[in-house]
């Protein structure tokens, strides 16, 4: 079952679903702050350390007294701060602390936040549980205090982290600095002060290192500035059952290793180049040379048997002698291709199962426009002529062409793959780039996707997937080391190389796209977060195939 993104309305509509199914908010609850505990123990030792638990005075409240029995029972020093008074009459889990004779405090009692400040300073790790996934409102009046005595104490602590060192190496520089472990905070659903919605975050929120959130991720989880917050991401199974329609009909899912594994293409012992398709790329010109070599490097590194590499005759030499792996249609245009070459490759089409236009093709316009030509005047076409157009993905400078033409959406096979950024996006809809930074990317997505027939990959951080039927995944990588020239060439070229090895549009955007995040981050393991060349983003594709296979 794939994990669903939930907005706000969508997750209580399907927690008092379960409730009406039998499972009771008070096991929900349970479960949640069970997982809580669980995820802090699979990550650091809690036996002899230190613990506090912010405690608000809703359901998440209630979640951090489970979560905090739970690290009591594994051996952690717990404290639990109360933001409002809890009665054990009514409150099972807050009898259940005192039953085990943990210690609690209220913070009405609390003159100044002193015991605050002290179970601060020692604490090891923070439990987040004030607010959850339904606030909108801005923190305000005693919460408000609180948060900023919280942010104070927190703030001073970490400047004293890091020791003076009397000897300072200038050859390793950083290496013989000394730092003690940070603490380790924990949101319980959310950081507080996420609006959970829309990714909006109130200055006086507390960043968290790890996130545990139930039963499905939340929209804001993956938009910023409030992504940012959330450190690590974790989803807890809490037992809502999956089958509820009130789950089912959540639109948004997320891709992850087990979801994209059943989308790998078969790789049969005995197969041949030809059982992994061929590809055809139409790309570069006399000013980019290199565009169509990183495409066709996604497209080998993803597993496709053959790449027709279809450039102007400026760029073929250098091409080849870059990507002899590749193959070149002898094409006239010498310094980009025009109407000619697109009539020369639709001639060549009988191997083909792919198609990729855009990757540095330039000023193209009458090569974009003779290659759908066919597909534009089909009703003179006989169907069998229209069917055997092979799936398209179009992508940085096509997309360009395509925002010129009009009625494009119509010109194009159904099910084209777009994979715009958000500039080209702009372009395409006839919109300034700051109106469509307004928009939530995933209904913009979504919307676009529906309206305009085919598969929108809306690239950047969480880059959103959304089909003309109303699915939508979204990717779970933000990761600045992508953020490089060639990038986006890269991720086309593996798309198109999926289309050739047989996925649906769909499924090879959403699985090429999950490859391409999934590269970055095993690259981000050896480089960080800066200095990755395209060209070798594309060498991590394999590695991160065989990573998803091994899970």
């Amino acid at each position: 079952m794939a994990i669903k993104i939930f907005t706000v309305a969508e997750m209580v509509a399907a927690e008092r679903a379960a409730d009406a199914a039998g499972v009771s908010y008070d096991e929900m609850m349970e479960t949640a702050g069970r997982r809580v505990a669980e995820a802090i123990l699979e990550r650091t030792v809690v036996e002899e350390r230190h613990v506090l638990v912010l405690v608000g005075p809703g359901n998440n409240g209630g979640d951090g007294l489970v979560a905090g029995r739970y690290l009591a029972e594994a051996g952690a020093d717990v404290v639990f701060y109360l933001y409002k008074p809890r009665d054990a009459n009514v409150d099972i889990n807050f009898a259940r602390i005192q039953q085990m004779d943990l210690l609690f405090i209220e913070a009405g009692s609390d003159k100044n936040h002193g015991a605050l400040a002290t179970y601060l300073a020692n604490a090891d790790i923070i439990i987040d549980a004030l607010l959850g996934t339904g606030v909108t409102r801005p923190i305000d009046g005693n919460l408000a205090g609180l948060f900023e005595k919280v942010r104070a104490i927190l703030a001073t602590q970490a400047f004293l982290q890091i020791e003076a060192d009397p000897l300072t190496s200038i050859v390793r520089a950083g290496a013989e600095s000394r730092q003690q472990q940070r603490r380790f905070i924990v949101a319980v659903d959310c950081p507080s002060g996420l609006n959970c919605d829309t990714g909006s975050l109130d200055p006086l929120a507390m960043p968290a290192d790890l996130t545990v959130t139930f039963a499905g991720a939340k929209r804001g989880h993956f938009r910023f500035p409030g992504a940012a917050a959330c450190g690590e991401l974790v989803v807890a199974d809490i037992n809502i059952p999956v089958d509820l329609p009130e789950v089912m009909g959540v639109a948004v899912e997320l891709a992850t290793a087990k979801s994209t594994l059943l989308l790998l293409p078969v790789r049969p012992t005995g197969g041949h180049k030809g059982t992994f398709g061929t590809a055809l790329i139409a790309a570069g010109s006399e000013h980019y040379w290199g565009a169509p070599v990183l495409a066709a490097m996604g497209a080998y590194r993803v597993g496709t048997g053959l790449v027709a590499l279809a450039v102007p005759e400026a760029v073929r030499a250098t091409a080849a002698g870059q990507l002899p792996e590749a193959t070149y249609p002898p094409l006239a245009a010498t310094k980009v291709l025009d109407g000619e070459s697109a009539r020369f490759l639709l001639g060549e089409l009988g191997a083909v199962r792919g198609i990729l236009v855009g990757p540095g093709l330039g000023p193209a316009d009458s090569f974009m426009q003779a290659l759908l030509q066919p597909l534009r005047d089909q009703q003179t076409q006989s169907l069998a002529d229209v069917a055997d157009f092979p799936p398209l993905v179009v992508d940085a400078d096509g997309l360009n062409l395509l925002s010129r033409m009009p009625d494009w959406p119509a010109r194009l096979p159904a099910d084209t793959v777009l994979t715009p950024h958000p500039g080209e996006m702009a372009r395409l809809m006839g919109m300034s780039l700051s109106e469509l930074k307004e928009i939530d990317r995933v209904a913009l997505a979504v919307d676009q996707a529906e309206a305009w027939g085919h598969v929108v990959l809306l690239k950047g951080a969480y880059t959103v997937v959304a089909s003309a039927d109303g699915r939508c995944t979204i990717l779970p990588f933000a990761n600045p080391l992508l953020a490089v020239g060639g990038s986006g060439d890269v991720l086309a070229g593996i798309i198109v190389g999926l289309l050739a090895q047989g996925l649906k549009p769909y499924d090879a955007a959403v699985l090429g796209g999950y490859l391409h995040g999934a590269a970055g981050e095993l690259a981000k393991e050896k480089f960080g977060d800066a200095g990755l060349l395209a060209g070798e983003l594309a060498d991590w594709i394999p590695e991160a195939r065989r990573r998803i296979l091994e899970i």
